[in-house]
């Protein structure tokens, strides 16, 4: 089964009683009743093929593909170009668009013309979407413009043809393109009117999910006008991702008298855990006192991920909160990243008391004896400057886990970023950046490296020669060091006043898909993770992304994952693990390519971490909640089918004891 559905019409009905309940077995019959269904590309060649042309990103030998008799791989050769994405198909997509019989390869052409981003496809794109006779391709065509469109096509894209104006999947389509071309900084008060009206109750659920997405994540909108309309589907919508996305754009209207006491009473109250965080974050500075008894209470909620949040309220906006007050409320917290958090709180303040607070997270980081802990309580000292020197002996001591470092190194920066880091103290800490670019750590050269170019921080008349750094990248070896290699080289062609030296990419040459591993995994083909806090099963999605997948069953059958940690946790976001450093730098020795299939970023969706378009590794991340901001630009290639209670728990530091393919 292919998971578009997941997203665009069905994600938010299915999340709502448990997510994909058809993929498990049925009451009363065996899982092991029928033998495991192959996969689309174990007896069939050309597939094999068209998958290898996308892997090593061969526009010019795809094409012909479009043209075959058999829609299979007129379909396939589609898909791949929206991997490839390269303006040179454009001509031929839109060809394909306009003579194509079959309605689902319509679709796809569709989707890879919004996946090049070409602004040339724009005129044939917005003439096809009258002639097209499928509903679910218009809907894609809708919102291939809003990638494709310019600034000055915005305004057809707002306005529906009248034709289509009681068109359901119209309405998801243009509330998708209104997305797209938000993120792309392309909008308009029309623009901004027209999803309102998209989130109101009747319209489709798919079309209110994007127009709350889009109200929430197009930058530099002021929603004030709009605030009866978001409080309504903040308060009232049936799906949490709505609400959530609603909620998320309050803070856009935060000038509106009725919007402080809207999300306090949202973060104490509404059901979802998701929509609790996102009142919180929607929360300003300007509505402090209103929001901190709302924010106070969070600190205890009974979902570690809202806690946190509020945690994190209080280090963005709390303003003359009396520092030992923060500490006293920190002392009581039991969990580790939420109190670190409240710490890091307290030592912002700069009232009485600061040499205290500091003295007691000085006490926890030596009493800890977990690395991540000690490592969030360096990000709390990251608060005070005064802290300069415990931090850097600890980021420096020998022996600790990498992940000490990676944190330590990172408060420094934080440090002197502060306004009242010491001028005194700026030589010391620019000799704290050349013993990291030079300690053969990657985490270490690749944070310092991109403190050095920080021009607001004036390291070019401290650090002027770049011969450091072309030391410290003959250590790298690429592509497993590739995020460290690129920070440096960036920083040695900014002191060397150069243009910018292009990324190395691997080729597919360096690690080709390995069919004879692909076509031994089944189509249902699923693996468990074990945690520390209970088991998460995925569904491999190897029709979509078979280069990803092998390397996934692969590196389980080395047995590659087993005693890891997941390293990052984002409330509301994601959860990623996978890193063989713990810290979010280690990779495998090789590179995949990147496979955007038609697949949507829904809750439980499980995507390759990457540093750029075809760097994908080893790491991957689950996500909490539809993040349609991902889509097309991250590898798809699993789905949550059991377990998302225990991924809503996860956090920083728990252990994947071990992953194991089921039979």
């Amino acid at each position: 089964m292919t998971y578009s559905a997941l997203f665009r019409a069905a994600v938010l009905t299915a999340a709502a009683g448990g997510l994909l309940p058809a993929c498990a077995p049925r009451p009363g019959v065996s899982a092991a009743a029928a033998p495991p269904a192959a996969n689309q590309f174990t007896l069939d060649s050309t597939l094999r093929r068209i998958a290898t042309l996308q892997d090593e990103r061969r526009t010019a030998a795809l094409l012909p593909y479009l043209g075959q008799p058999a829609a299979r791989y007129r379909g396939a050769a589609a898909q791949a170009l929206a991997s490839v994405q390269d303006q040179a198909a454009t001509p031929r997509l839109l060809l394909l668009l306009q003579e194509e019989p079959e309605a689902r390869i319509r679709q796809l052409a569709a989707y890879a013309l919004g996946q090049t981003a070409d602004s040339t496809a724009e005129t044939g794109l917005r003439q096809h979407l009258l002639a097209e006779p499928d509903a679910t391709a218009r809907r894609y065509v809708l919102e291939a413009l809003g990638r494709c469109t310019s600034r000055a096509g915005l305004a057809a894209l707002t306005r529906l043809p009248p034709a289509l104006a009681a068109d359901t999947a119209a309405l998801s389509g243009q509330a998708w393109g209104l997305y797209r071309a938000g993120l792309r900084g392309l909008t308009s008060e029309a623009a901004v009117a027209r999803l309102v009206q998209l989130l109101a109750a009747p319209n489709p659920a798919s079309a209110r999910l994007a127009a709350a997405n889009a109200l929430a994540r197009t930058r530099g909108l002021n929603l004030g006008p709009y605030a009866a309309a978001l409080t309504a589907a903040a308060r009232q919508d049936a799906h949490y991702a709505v609400r959530s996305g609603a909620t998320q754009a309050l803070g856009k209207a935060a000038t509106e008298p009725t919007v402080p006491a809207t999300l306090a009473a949202l973060a104490r109250r509404d059901p979802d855990y998701r929509v609790r965080i996102s009142a919180l974050r929607a929360m300003t500075a300007a509505m402090y006192a209103p929001v901190k008894e709302a924010a106070w209470a969070a600190l205890t909620d009974d979902n570690d991920q809202v806690a946190l949040t509020a945690a994190e309220f209080f280090l963005a906006h709390a303003a003359d909160e009396p520092g030992p007050v923060l500490l006293e409320k920190a002392n009581r917290l039991a969990q580790w990243r939420v109190r670190a958090t409240l710490l890091a709180a307290a030592l912002r303040q700069t009232g009485p008391g600061r040499e205290a607070i500091r003295g007691a997270v000085q006490e926890r980081y030596a009493a800890s004896t977990n690395a991540y802990e000690k490592g969030y309580l360096l990000k709390a000292l990251g608060e005070d400057p005064a802290a300069f020197d415990f931090v850097q002996q600890a980021t420096f001591a020998p022996g600790q886990p990498v992940v000490v470092g990676t944190y330590g190194l990172e408060a420094l920066v934080a440090l002197r970023n502060r306004p009242d880091f010491p001028a005194a103290r700026q030589p010391d800490f620019a000799l704290a950046l050349r013993r990291a670019v030079l300690s053969g750590d990657v985490a270490q050269m690749g944070i310092a490296a991109e403190a050095i170019r920080d021009p607001k921080l004036e390291l070019r008349r401290l650090l002027p020669k770049a011969d450091f750094l072309e030391t410290a990248r003959q250590q790298l070896t690429l592509p497993r060091d590739l995020e460290a290699w690129q920070s440096v080289q960036q920083t040695i062609d900014y002191l060397q006043q150069r243009p910018p030296t292009p990324v190395p990419v691997a080729p597919a040459a360096t690690h080709p898909i390995p069919w004879d591993v692909v076509t031994s995994i089944p189509a249902g083909q699923r693996a468990v993770v074990h945690t520390s806090k209970g088991d998460v099963v995925f569904h491999l999605l190897v029709n979509e992304a078979p280069g990803s997948v092998a390397s996934f069953v692969q590196l389980i059958r080395q047995g590659f994952y087993d005693g890891k940690n997941f390293h990052r946790v984002v409330p509301n976001f994601v959860a990623q693990g996978g890193c063989p450093r713990g810290d979010g730098w280690g990779s495998s020795d090789y590179n995949l390519r990147s496979e955007f299939a038609d697949l949507h970023y829904g809750e439980g969706a499980v995507g390759l971490a990457s540093a750029g378009k075809d760097t994908e590794s080893c790491q991957w991340f689950i996500t909490h909640a539809p993040t349609p901001h991902l889509d097309g630009r991250y590898t798809i290639f699993a789905q949550v089918v059991q377990g998302l209670d225990v991924v809503s728990r996860l956090e920083i530091g728990d252990r994947i004891e071990k992953v194991e393919l089921l039979k």
